[in-house]
């Protein structure tokens, strides 16, 4: 992530020993993203050394955090493979660093794969349904905070910034997404806690094997049918060298939707409303990408996602509406 918080060695060294981490030997900077201040911590723990991930957070605050932190070790705690924070003495997850809420995880083994393949896919498709339904019980409760009510505040903040041309596709999408909303199939989707930015660099693998699910500080309560059209939109396009390209990839798809289906079938109205929540993902990635854009904070290692990416997948989406059939008939479901 970019760095907005210098966390002094000394002060990060003492939060590690807290937390009977060990000693801290090494803290470095993780470039990447944009959200929050994200640091690799080093530590020599009996005779062994670890790695733990360091995160100041710069948006979020102490009332908001404990539901993102608390859903991550609920989820750890059912088998499902993501960071656990670490707790001092007294359980308690959420800390303080340079004056800011922070929290140490545990660091995935491997790293991540941006140029997926069907196995690739199969093995998120499979772990994220796992996920949801891991998240039935989980007891605290956040909207999604970057869902409609979000975008309905935020197109008009961007739309200074946009051509003709892009002006009048925001604004038509919007309106179509407030529509598909106030459907009763939309008020029939199952939900649930999501992850709601389950990128291909939010996700490590060793090879081919899925060792874990990261970055969850955009989890809330959401459909998981939203959840699924956000990793379609990004595991299953071409993925151009120079990551401008945002076409359905029919292979890829099918491969993430069987694996998901094997663990929880979608229902009638998931399969009615998939397209609409694939154009509702793109909107919602063009959207902050855009803020992001336009409207940047300043860091030491900042570099924004273009946002013309995700106009060109909601452009497509919009324009290939028939190459998406398949995916609303039911997919063959392994025996």
């Amino acid at each position: 992530m970019a760095v907005y918080t210098d966390v002094p060695f000394a002060e990060a060294a003492a939060l590690i020993e807290r937390l009977d981490l060990g000693v801290l030997t090494g803290l470095r900077g993780i470039q990447g993203g944009i959200e929050n201040t994200n640091y690799f911590a080093t530590c020599e723990h009996d005779g062994q050394t670890h790695e733990h991930v360091l995160t100041v957070f710069e948006r979020l605050g102490f009332d908001q955090l404990p539901y993102y932190l608390r859903l991550m070790q609920h989820l750890a705690g059912k088998g499902i493979p993501v960071p656990a924070p670490a707790a001092d003495s007294q359980g308690e997850i959420l800390h303080t660093l340079a004056g800011k809420p922070a929290a140490v995880v545990t660091k995935l083994r491997g790293r991540s794969e941006l140029a997926p393949g069907v196995r690739h896919c199969t093995a998120v498709g499979g772990t994220l349904a796992r996920m949801h339904l891991a998240g039935r019980d989980f007891a605290l409760s956040q909207p999604n905070l970057r869902g409609l009510s979000w975008w309905n505040e935020t197109v008009p903040v961007v739309l200074p910034h946009l051509s003709p041309a892009q002006n009048e596709l925001i604004r038509a999408e919007l309106a179509y997404q407030n529509h598909v909303a106030a459907l009763p199939a939309y008020a029939a989707l199952p939900r649930g806690p999501v992850h709601a930015d389950l990128f291909r660099d939010n996700v490590m693998f060793e090879g081919e094997a899925l060792t874990g699910f990261f970055d969850f500080y955009f989890a809330g309560q959401d459909t998981w049918l939203f959840d699924l059209a956000v990793c379609l939109n990004d595991w299953c396009v071409m993925h151009a060298a120079d990551a401008t390209d945002g076409r359905h990839r029919a292979d890829l798809a099918q491969a993430f939707l069987s694996a998901y289906e094997a663990v929880r079938p979608l229902t009638a109205a998931e399969r009615e409303l998939l397209p609409s929540m694939l154009r509702a993902g793109a909107l919602r990635f063009w959207l902050s990408r855009l803020w992001d854009w336009f409207l940047p904070r300043e860091a030491s290692m900042l570099q924004p996602h273009d946002p013309g990416h995700f106009e060109r997948v909601l452009r497509e989406r919009l324009a290939r509406a028939d190459a998406l059939d398949l995916l609303r008939a039911p997919c063959a479901v392994p025996a």
